[in-house]
């Protein structure tokens, strides 16, 4: 049997009640339980310990994480989870450091990670899907989704966990499609687990 973190990334602090984000999650729950795995859950705007939330990333076989698009990044609420989360588990719970060793000071940086496990990101947002990949979209200047959230997949990477595919759900404010994005995300679930 697998174990899985669920977290849900969206902050109401943000100034959106979440509804789509929750409802992503829920689906992701009840995928996840129908395929009998033992399930893990955290909703960054709920109180949380630092410490416990150490233990389940330790815990988890698979990370799943749910979030919007914020100002081209996660929710602050999100990164304040990471930071707090990750700062202690470089204690040598999720890493042995930086992963440098005084025998050779300037090889192998980011590369302690102590977790063998997954992460999946599940993120939703406004741009549409040709924004991205794409060099004459100006903005990103041919940007992937998983470029422009480089800075979390490494992260993960800093604790030792593997990228499994990135699912998106686009233009959730102007142009949505949600049911055909709730199809998709089913699909993208079977394909992966």
């Amino acid at each position: 049997m697998s174990k899985i973190l669920i977290i849900n990334g969206h902050s109401q602090r943000s100034g959106s009640p979440g509804r789509l984000s929750a409802t992503f999650v829920a689906r992701a729950d009840a995928f996840f339980e129908g395929k009998g795995f033992e399930i893990n859950r955290t909703h960054i705007d709920d109180d949380y310990s630092v410490e416990d939330e150490v233990e389940k990333l330790k815990w988890a076989d698979t990370v799943f994480l749910q979030f919007p698009i914020n100002w081209l990044a996660t929710p602050w609420a999100l990164k304040k989870y990471i930071d707090e989360v990750w700062m202690l588990g470089l204690q040598g719970h999720l890493s042995n450091g930086d992963g440098r060793v005084p025998e050779a000071p300037t090889r192998n940086y980011g590369l302690g990670g102590k977790l063998d496990s997954t992460y999946m990101l599940s993120i939703t947002g406004n741009a549409p899907r040709e924004a991205f990949s794409n060099p004459e979209e100006k903005f990103f200047d041919g940007l992937s989704e998983d470029d422009l959230f480089r800075w979390l997949h490494l992260n993960f990477k800093w604790n030792g966990q593997t990228q499994l595919p990135t699912f998106v759900a686009y233009d959730v404010m102007k142009n949505p499609q949600i049911e055909r994005d709730f199809a998709r995300f089913d699909a993208h679930l079977h394909e992966n687990f």
